[in-house]
């Protein structure tokens, strides 16, 4: 028995006040809606209306009963209104995962953005290292920073690429020297920053024929996050790759120098990642599609001013 159908032909009957009425309105047969009030009754084990030749009438208990269906059908209408609207309306909360420096210098400004254009959108922004299982853990998207993505059943778009750098502090250059060609980092402290698809020990360069490959002794730190990078490389600790949005403020103020500017590390993607292409939520969609707007935009006002700033002189640093 579909007892939410058997409520709605319930209501009709009463704002109609007749079978025949309500099986016009609900185009079907009037056989169906007195089967439907006979189910209905039987289930509940009480009469809910007096039928006569010439009209139905409520009983006390019908009158009781139509009041909460009455409430209960005006919040299915409501619920089905809602979901059906999230495919064209962006609202609800909005749950996104993202690796650490992407949501710290890339998607923190692109969501007030983002809240300025569909303030109906909560957002909730979970910063980790980990890619989480999307589905289990209730993340509407992830975005992650990778050089290749597994195979898997989610939905991936990639909406940038960023680039590397090396970088080493003013101090630790005055005492150990500049390098001047790639096998010159064998003879230098070189700090690693560890990311899921790259071979630990290992840098990879790119160049116009073909990638360079740097075998390094066993570095002295290994982390997982640039931001924490960064600062050991102020230090003084070494040379270490870094981002060109985590590396930009210390080569504005000097306590960063960029090392073998020639040379880049092999590039790493964005990535955003969902759960399903079909019946996609509108928030997602436009999350994904804004995304993929603005990082590249970003991503290239960072390249500018690196080229910027290796044609400038730069700030004296803090000693």
């Amino acid at each position: 028995m579909d007892t939410l159908e058997n409520m709605r032909m319930f209501v009709r009957v009463t704002e109609t006040g007749s079978f025949t009425k309500a099986a016009n309105l609900a185009s079907v047969s009037t056989a169906h809606v007195s089967r439907a009030i006979t189910d209905l009754e039987s289930h509940l084990h009480t009469r809910l209306l007096q039928r006569t030749t010439r009209r139905v009438t409520l009983t006390g208990a019908g009158e009781r009963y139509l009041q909460r269906c009455e409430h209960i059908l005006a919040h299915v209408e409501l619920a089905e209104t809602e979901a059906a609207g999230a495919g064209t309306r962006p609202s609800g909360k909005l749950k996104v995962h993202a690796t650490a420096s992407v949501g710290q210098h890339h998607l923190a400004r692109l969501i007030a953005r983002y809240s300025k254009r569909f303030p109906e959108v909560l957002i909730e922004l979970v910063l980790s290292q980990n890619v989480p299982n999307i589905v289990n853990e209730g993340i509407d998207v992830s975005v992650v920073m990778t050089r290749d993505l597994v195979d898997s059943n989610l939905v991936s778009q990639r909406i940038g690429s960023v680039q590397t750098i090396l970088c080493a502090s003013p101090q630790y250059l005055s005492r150990r020297g500049t390098p001047a060609r790639l096998a010159d980092l064998s003879q230098h402290t070189c700090l690693q920053l560890m990311l899921p698809d790259v071979p630990p020990g290992e840098w990879q360069f790119e160049d116009v024929s073909e990638p360079v490959f740097c075998h390094m002794r066993p570095a002295p730190l290994t982390v997982n996050v640039a931001e924490a990078l960064v600062e050991t490389i102020r230090e003084g600790m070494g040379i270490g790759p870094l981002p060109i949005s985590v590396a930009l403020p210390g080569l504005r103020d000097g306590s960063l120098v960029r090392v073998l500017p020639e040379h880049r590390l092999r590039e790493c993607n964005i990535y955003a990642i969902y759960a399903s292409r079909r019946y996609l939520d509108a928030k997602i969609r436009t999350f994904v599609e804004f995304a993929r707007d603005q990082v590249p935009l970003a991503l290239a006002d960072e390249n500018r001013e690196l080229l910027s700033s290796e044609n400038t002189p730069l700030a004296q640093p803090v000693i």
